[in-house]
Parts: structure tokens; sequence; C-alpha cells
């Protein structure tokens, strides 16, 4: 599936019909882009469809932050800093997404081997400094749900 955002709304809305998706609730989303793409951006419009609220900090150091909405667990992974994919184990990120959850990963080709296989990839191009090309696809059959889910923008 690929979608043209013209706009920071356009993200909003899609962040809006993906989290009205049954299936992300144990989903793990991997995020690719270059910097500035828009790959947080998605993100905090996602969280705040799901109902998070307070400051949504990106965990760009912290590698890790988790979230609570309406009893979803949420992690937002950015492994941007991540050089050492043997921290993985003992950050307990093997745990985490092995358990119950929606996690959405930022630069997870970082995390080397360790990372499960995404449900959905999804790929955002900058085009200028507001529009963005995003490609999506699913790489398992719950990924393959939720996309079909979102049908046609």
């Amino acid at each position: 599936m690929s979608l043209r955002w013209l706009d920071e709304d356009d993200t909003a809305r899609f962040a809006a019909r993906l989290a009205a998706q049954p299936g992300l609730a144990n989903a793990f989303v991997a995020l690719r882009g270059d910097l500035g793409a828009g790959k947080t951006t998605l993100v905090r419009h996602l969280l705040r469809a799901l109902g998070v609220a307070g400051r949504i900090k990106s965990p760009t150091y912290a590698v890790v932050e988790p979230h609570q909405a309406r009893g979803l667990a949420i992690w937002h992974f950015d492994f941007y800093r991540f050089h050492d994919p043997r921290e993985w184990e003992d950050a307990g990120f093997r745990d985490i997404f092995a358990g119950p959850g929606l996690k959405l990963a930022e630069w997870p080709d970082n995390a080397g081997r360790h990372a499960p296989t995404a449900d959905i990839a999804i790929y955002i191009e900058a085009e200028d400094d507001l529009a963005r090309l995003v490609t999506l696809q699913a790489h398992t059959p719950l990924g393959g749900a939720i996309l079909q889910g979102l049908g046609t923008p």
C-alpha cells in the first residue's frame, strides 16, 4: 500500500485510522526513513489517537519509552543510537517483544537479528518540507489484516 501525505494533517488522519484497527493492540510496527522523514511525528499522532495523554518524549537517548492508554501497553523504541545488539537481552527487550502490547520501533535494523519480524513496516520518504511518500508492507498475517482494515485512503 502506498500513500502520499501532503502535510502533517494527513499524517494525523492516517494515525487515527491506524489506531482504529483492532489488531494493532499486539502488533510490531517498524518505522523506516531518513532523519527528519516523520517517523516520530507519526508515532506521536498515533499515540494521541490511541489515547496517550501528557508529554510524549522521543526515546532517542533512552532507547524505549513505555506508554499506557485505555489498558493498552505501548512501547516506543528508537534504535538510532543502538549499536550493540547484545544489549537486547540485557535491556529485557526480548521479553517486551514476546509479551502483549503495541511495539513501535524507529531504526529497527540497528537491533540486528534480535528484533522479530515486524507485522507492518512503514517506510516514510520526505518529498519536500511537508509532503511524504509512505509505503506500508505487511510481513505477517496480523499485519495483513491491519492493512486490509485500513483499506484505501
